[in-house]
Parts: C-alpha cells; sequence; structure tokens
C-alpha cells in the first residue's frame, strides 16, 4: 500500500479530515485507467472539494487500485492518472492506494479498514473524527470497519442493497460534503417491500429471499389471501399486508378501482425505499410494478423477460431451470442483499403439539389444491394400514374443508386431525414428524421449512426440478416423463391419472423406510442429556 501525505492543519476538531473514494466518486469511472487524458471529474467534485478546503479541513483519497496487481496498469501510470486527478481537482492531503488483488489477503483492500486507518495516522487524526465518502458498499464497509463515519453517494453502479444499507446517503458530492461538515443526522432503518402474491407455498418459498433483504432492511411481506398465513411465520418479515391480486388466481374477482387504490394508498403510508416482485416464471412482475410506482416506490426489482419500460429499475434474468426458492434469492442477490442461509425456515418457537401423537409418528397429509396433483384416496387409505401394521403410529392431517377425506383416510389405523390445526400447529406437527406424505402443495414446503423428510407424490404438471421440496431429505414418486407433464393442468387431462395412480401404497411405505428419521430411544435421551 502507499500513503502520500502533506501537512494541513486545523483548529475545529471535526470532521478532522475526508477521506473520498476515487473511482466513481471523485472522477468518473474508467476501469483499469492508464491514461491521464481520460479522466474526466465527476460535476461538482472541484467545488465540494474546494468548499471542504475553505473550511480548514483536510482532503484525501483512498482507492483500491486491483490493475496494478493484475498486471494491467503499471506504478507510473497510476502517478501519472492520479497527478491528472489533483490537476484537475486541487490537491490532496493524503493519498492511500491499494495495488493489490481481490485474493491476495491484505488489510488494506476496501472494505477491509486498512487504508483509512492508514490515512487517519498519516494525518495524524483519529479514524473516528473521519469522514469517508465513495460510491458502493466497500467504501462504506472500510469506513465502518475502521470506525469512520460513512457516506454514500450512489451512481448507476451502485446496488440497491448498498444503498439501503449506507449509514448515511447523498444525491451528490456536494450534498454528501454539506452532510460531512454537520454532525449525522439519527436515521430510519431501511424499508423494503417483498411481493409475493399466490399461495402458501410459493410464500414459504420465498423465505430465503425474504431474510437476504432482512439482513439490511425492515421487510413488509405483501402477500396474497391464500399466503398470508405462510407470509407471518417466514423469519424476516417485519409486517404482512394482504392484497388479492387480481391477476393471479385461476378465478380472480374483477378489477375494482377502488380494491386497487386501497393498496397503492397502503404502500404509500409504508414509504419504502424499494420493492422487489417475486413470481414464477409464468407470472409477469409488470402489474405489480406498475402499482407500485403509482404508490411512489423509487426502486423495483423484479425478474422479467418482458420489457419492463420504466416500471424496473432492476429487470433480472434467470437461466436454466433452478429450485423455486433459489430463483427468488437470485433476485435478492442480484441488488446485492446477501444470502442468509439457502433452506426454507419458519418462526420459531412453534406451538406445542407434544400431546397429539407420540415418537416417531408420520403424517400423512392427503389435500390437494387442485385435482391433478392428488393421489387416489383409496391408495392414501391403504398406505395408512400398510404404515400402522408396521407398528407406526400416523397423523392424517388436512384443512377444514377436508374433513371428510381426511377421515376416509384415516380409518381407525390414524390420528385424524382434519381441520383442527391453523398453520403455525401444522408446522408444529410436521416438525416432530419422522416422515411426512404429502402431494405437490403447501404443507409440502411447510414439512421442508421444518426439515423433515418428505415422500413426495409428485404430478409433473409443473416440474419437480423446480417445485418438489427444497433442501430436505426426499423421495420423489409419480411418472415424471406423463403425458401432462409441464401443462400445469389443474384436472388431469389423461384418463387414469396415469402419473400418480401408478404409484402403488408399498411403494409409498418403502420410501418412508428409506428416509424416515431415527426414533431416539429413552435411554439414549437419557445418556445425551
Amino acid at each position: 500500500m502507499e500513503v502520500c501525505v502533506r501537512c494541513r492543519f486545523r483548529s475545529d476538531p471535526y470532521p478532522a479530515a475526508v477521506l473520498f473514494d476515487r473511482d466513481g466518486t471523485l472522477i468518473r469511472d474508467v476501469p483499469y485507467n492508464a491514461d491521464p487524458r481520460r479522466v474526466e471529474p465527476m460535476p461538482g467534485a472541484r467545488e465540494a472539494l474546494d468548499r471542504l478546503r475553505a473550511a480548514g479541513v483536510p482532503v484525501g483519497v483512498v482507492t483500491n487500485q486491483s490493475g496494478v496487481a493484475r498486471g494491467l496498469i503499471g506504478r507510473d501510470e497510476l502517478r501519472a492518472v492520479n497527478a491528472r486527478v489533483e490537476e484537475l481537482l486541487g490537491p490532496f492531503d493524503v493519498w492511500a492506494i491499494c495495488e493489490h488483488g481481490e485474493d491476495d489477503g491484505c488489510d488494506c483492500r476496501k472494505p477491509m479498514p486498512g487504508l483509512i486507518l492508514r490515512a487517519a495516522a498519516a494525518l495524524g487524526v483519529r479514524p473516528a473524527d473521519c469522514v469517508v465518502i465513495g460510491d458502493i458498499g466497500r467504501d462504506m464497509g472500510a469506513a465502518q470497519a475502521a470506525g469512520a463515519r460513512g457516506i454514500l453517494v450512489p451512481t448507476k453502479v451502485t446496488l440497491i442493497a448498498e444503498v439501503l444499507a449506507a449509514p448515511e446517503r447523498a444525491g451528490d458530492i456536494a450534498a454528501a460534503v454539506e452532510a460531512a461538515l454537520a454532525p449525522p443526522a439519527p436515521g430510519r432503518r431501511p424499508r423494503v417491500l417483498v411481493a409475493r402474491s399466490d399461495s402458501l407455498g410459493d410464500v414459504l418459498l420465498a423465505g430465503p429471499a425474504v431474510r437476504a433483504v432482512a439482513t439490511v432492511a425492515d421487510v413488509t411481506l405483501l402477500a396474497g389471501p391464500r399466503g398470508r398465513a405462510a407470509a407471518e411465520l417466514l423469519p424476516g418479515a417485519d409486517r404482512v399486508i394482504e392484497w388479492a391480486a387480481p391477476w393471479v388466481d385461476a378465478d380472480p374477482d374483477p378489477v375494482d378501482p377502488a380494491h386497487v387504490d386501497r393498496l397503492v394508498e397502503r404502500v404509500r403510508s409504508e414509504e419504502p425505499d424499494a420493492a422487489l416482485i417475486l413470481t414464477s416464471f409464468h407470472q409477469s412482475p409488470l402489474p405489480m410494478a406498475l402499482l407500485l410506482r403509482l404508490a411512489g416506490v423509487p426502486w423495483i426489482g423484479a425478474i422479467s423477460e418482458d420489457y419492463p419500460g420504466s416500471l424496473l429499475d432492476l429487470r433480472h434474468r434467470v437461466d436454466g431451470d433452478p429450485p423455486e426458492s433459489e430463483r427468488m434469492l437470485s433476485l435478492a442477490m442480484a441488488a446485492g442483499f446477501p444470502a442468509a442461509g439457502r433452506g426454507l425456515a419458519v418462526r420459531r418457537p412453534l406451538p406445542d403439539v407434544s400431546g397429539l401423537a407420540g415418537p416417531g409418528y408420520v403424517v400423512v397429509h392427503p389435500g390437494t389444491s387442485a385435482p391433478a396433483r392428488a393421489w387416489p384416496r383409496e391408495h392414501f387409505a391403504r398406505a395408512v394400514r400398510l404404515l400402522a401394521a408396521e407398528g407406526r403410529e400416523v397423523v392424517v392431517t388436512g384443512g377444514a374443508d377436508e374433513r371428510e377425506l381426511t377421515a376416509y383416510v384415516a380409518g381407525r389405523d390414524a390420528v385424524d386431525l382434519g381441520g383442527k390445526l391453523d398453520l403455525p400447529e401444522l408446522a408444529a406437527v410436521l416438525d416432530g414428524a419422522a416422515a411426512v406424505v404429502v402431494a405437490n402443495t403447501g404443507p409440502a414446503h411447510l414439512a421442508a421449512a421444518v426439515g423433515a423428510p418428505v415422500v413426495s407424490l409428485f404430478a409433473p404438471t409443473v416440474p419437480a426440478e423446480r417445485w418438489a421440496p427444497y433442501g430436505v431429505p426426499r423421495v420423489v414418486l409419480g411418472d415424471q416423463t406423463a403425458p401432462c407433464a409441464g401443462t400445469r393442468a389443474l384436472t388431469c387431462p389423461v384418463p387414469g391419472h396415469p402419473c400418480l395412480s401408478s404409484v402403488s401404497p408399498a411403494d409409498v411405505v418403502d420410501a418412508v423406510r428409506r428416509i424416515a428419521r431415527p426414533v431416539a430411544s429413552p435411554f439414549m435421551e437419557e445418556v445425551t442429556r
């Protein structure tokens, strides 16, 4: 690292110095520039620096220049470029330059604090009394690591997560300097609205993306009526807004201007700094983006193949056919939010349901949201009898509208909890299961979110590689090459429903044997206490 210093003095103790990033902050960013003729000051940079000089505040440059390590810039060329910077912007009291590459392991490459610590030492001031002005998250990270005050001046290359995470923000370098000359103003935590408008399982799969955003901001989760209960279970969601989007459900209500206006006003009252719209591959984010723009949301990101015009600030695209949760997380990461774990999760603690069944039980959930995804009820009932014959306790679950189905499947061999559980209680029951037998429906993703092994009776109307239970031990049963594959059919278009009817109850029992969690014996529990 190179440090050059000039002597300055000032009686006013704060700020003791203002340290600037070079590229993108003081001058236009020309990657690996070795030509002094290409140096162009950012608008207002000279005037802002002169404002500090007139106030007697030392000014310096703290800059990463990995082009030296990569052999793209020579040291003499770097000095010539910096000399041109001073020719255009005036003299600096200190230059601190990191010439190392990304993998060199130095302590000076931002976001490490070394440049700021050394610049402050060269000026004879405390890092805590310095202000760092830059245009990306690395600059703010270095300031924080050194104990200095950071002010971000975003540009087109600044990720929205970096903008939201910045301790202070300014619209341009002149405003940043005026802020630096004043004590820091108290701020609020950034707010991001995350929208996922469809069903329970879709909202649960959004969990990793929501947690990523929550590392930086308070999260308001906008969900539809079918997904609200799941939204309230997601770690990282601070608030939930329920709104039925008229372009999502198979049988939507007519468009109602008053209904739309209520959403716009509700979102406006939240004053979000940004929004991410999470959608499936067959959905467009643009209707929601339009409403959020009308609500005044200044930055919006989404995955979109359609041309978004002025509706999106981040138009993200995804290659291949990744699992749905990874697809949504990729949008959050493209916006700069760091992943906070890739698995599904729910808020804990969950309700105490320990009295409902003994240890090692298997949950069988026979219901689905679409007939095309259903395994025959007779097969479910037979599988319950076979599991019970092996000595396994079986618990059958379902919604209030599925009581007749769960009673039939449970018979005399299982505990029937149909219609008796809310979503947190269902999560708790799944959490204690040795295994869960379920079709491609919301509780399959809830089982994955609590870490339960899943026997997935999966109709191929949507691809299993995208929608099968994620991140847990699983066995996927069903003919994934059946003629209905990829049709997104709600009712089976093939006589006899062969993709699932060909799966026998014995196949399910065998799959349970393969993935069921072992039951700890009382002796082992005593030993491990």
